[in-house]
C-alpha cells in the first residue's frame, strides 16, 4: 500500500486500529455496538477510508476473521446481519492492494449467492399518494365546512344569500320588461348586461427542443452498495446503487441511510457477482424506467464489449468490462464528455431516440480510456454544416478520466 495520507486520515486509521484491538478482546455483548457501527460505516465505502487501502483494513481483517467465521448465515446476511463487514473482509483477503497474504485454506468462506435478506424497495410515487389520501381523510374528519372559523363561515353564507336575492330581482325585472313590450327599462334601472366576447387565449409557443448532444444524457458516478442475482432471470443482476439523488426523488428508495435506485443489468455470466459488490461505476440516470421480469430498473450501468466486424451477429458472449470512474470519485458526481458539457434532460423522450442516436459514438481508446467519437453520429450536424469530428474523453467533474481494464476500441453501452 503506497498511498499517502493526510493528518486527518492518519488519525482515522489510528482510531480504527484501536477499534480492531477492542474487538479482539471484547465479549460478544461488547462487540455488538462496535460491529453495528462498522457495518453502517462500510455501507458506503469500499475501505474504511472510502477508497484508499490502509493498515486499518488489514488490522480489522486480522481481528474479525475468526469472529466472522463462526457467524451463522443469518448473522452474515440476514435482516439484522452485517453484510458490509463480510464484503469488506472478502475484499481484503482477495485483493492485491493490501500488504497481507492469506492462504486459501485460511480464508474466510464467503458465498455470494447466500443472501438471506434484501430490503424491499419503496415505491416513492405510491408513498406520496398514500400521504395525500391520509391528509384528505384527516381534513374530512375535521368536519370540512365546519372547520371554518365562525366569522368566515358567516361571511360565506351571507354571500350566498345576497347572490340568490339578486337573481330573483333580475328575474322579476325581466318579466316586467317582457310585459311592457320592451318599451320600459327593468325596475331599479337594471339593464341586462351584454355578454362580452372572450378574447381567444394566446397559444403557447412550443418548447424549444435542445440540440442533439451527448450532454443530454445524465451520466453520473454510481456506488453499488449490493448486487444479487435476479430471482426470475438467469442473465440479470439486480443492483442497489447510490447515485446522488435527493430524498423523495421518484423511483428511489432508501438503503442503509442512503437514497438509492434499483438497477437491472444483463451481466450475469459476463461479470462475476463479487466484482459488482461495493464498487464505483458510471450510470445512465435519465432513461425511462422499465420493468425487467417483475423488477423495475431505474438506470443503466455502462460497460464495454468488443466491437464486432460488419455482418457478425452479436451473441452476447462477452467479454464485458464495467466502466470505472477515477479513484476518489463520489456517488452522484456528474460525468460528461470533454467538449460536450451541458445540462442533461430530466427523462429522455423515447420518441426522440436520443440514447439510440448518441450511444454508437461511445467507445474506448487504445489506452482503454472511455470517450465519445463525434464523427460516428452524423445527426450532430445540421444540414449544410460541416460534420462534427473529434473524440472527447469521459471525465468526472473533478477531472479524472473513466476507463476500462483491457478492451481497446470497444463499444460502450
Amino acid at each position: 500500500m503506497a498511498s499517502t495520507f493526510t493528518p486527518a486520515e492518519e488519525t482515522e486509521i489510528s482510531q480504527w486500529i484501536t477499534t480492531s484491538t477492542r474487538l479482539s478482546s471484547a465479549s460478544p455483548a461488547e462487540q455488538q455496538p462496535l460491529l453495528s457501527a462498522l457495518n453502517t460505516h462500510l455501507s458506503s465505502r469500499t475501505t474504511v477510508l472510502g477508497t484508499k487501502p490502509s493498515k486499518a483494513d488489514t488490522a480489522l481483517y486480522e481481528s474479525l476473521r475468526s469472529i466472522v467465521s463462526t457467524w451463522t448465515a443469518e448473522q452474515k446476511t440476514g435482516e439484522n446481519g452485517h453484510p458490509n463487514i463480510v464484503r469488506h473482509l472478502d475484499f481484503v483477503q482477495n485483493s492485491s492492494v493490501f500488504d497481507i497474504t492469506v492462504k486459501e485454506e485460511e480464508k474466510l468462506k464467503v458465498d455470494p449467492d447466500e443472501i438471506l435478506y434484501v430490503k424491499p424497495p419503496v415505491d416513492a410515487k405510491a408513498e406520496k399518494e398514500r400521504l395525500k389520501k391520509e391528509k384528505a381523510a384527516a381534513a374530512a374528519a375535521a368536519g370540512g365546512e365546519t372547520a371554518l372559523p365562525d366569522r368566515a363561515k358567516g361571511k360565506k353564507e351571507k354571500g350566498i344569500v345576497e347572490k340568490a336575492t339578486e337573481k330573483v330581482v333580475e328575474a322579476k325585472d325581466a318579466v316586467v320588461a317582457a310585459v311592457a313590450g320592451g318599451s320600459e327599462q327593468p325596475q331599479g334601472g337594471r339593464q341586462k348586461k351584454e355578454k362580452k366576447e372572450k378574447a381567444p387565449k394566446p397559444q403557447k409557443a412550443p418548447a424549444a427542443t435542445a440540440p442533439l448532444s451527448p450532454s443530454l444524457i445524465d451520466l453520473r458516478v454510481g456506488h453499488i452498495l449490493k448486487a444479487i442475482k435476479h430471482p426470475e432471470a438467469d442473465s440479470l443482476f439486480v443492483s442497489t446503487i447510490a447515485m446522488g439523488d435527493k430524498p423523495g426523488t421518484e423511483d428511489t428508495s432508501e438503503h442503509e441511510g442512503q437514497v438509492v435506485r434499483t438497477v437491472c443489468s444483463g451481466l450475469n455470466g459476463l461479470v462475476p457477482l463479487e466484482e459488482m459488490q461495493g464498487r464505483k461505476v458510471v450510470v445512465v440516470c435519465n432513461l425511462k424506467p422499465v420493468k425487467m421480469r417483475g423488477v423495475k430498473s431505474c438506470a443503466m450501468v455502462l460497460a464495454a464489449s468488443p466491437r464486432l466486424a460488419p455482418g457478425v451477429e452479436d451473441n452476447h458472449a462477452g467479454p464485458v468490462e464495467l466502466v470505472t470512474p477515477p479513484e476518489g470519485s463520489t456517488a452522484g458526481e456528474r460525468v460528461y464528455f470533454e467538449g460536450w458539457q451541458g445540462e442533461p434532460e430530466g427523462v429522455l423522450n423515447p420518441k426522440r431516440k436520443v440514447w439510440d442516436t448518441i450511444q454508437p459514438g461511445f467507445t474506448t481508446t487504445e489506452g482503454m480510456e472511455v470517450g465519445f467519437d463525434a464523427s460516428v453520429v452524423k445527426e450532430l450536424s445540421k444540414e449544410g454544416e460541416e460534420p462534427k469530428t473529434g473524440l472527447g474523453k469521459l471525465i468526472t467533474q473533478s477531472g479524472g478520466v473513466c476507463t476500462v481494464k483491457s478492451l481497446a476500441n470497444a463499444v460502450v453501452r
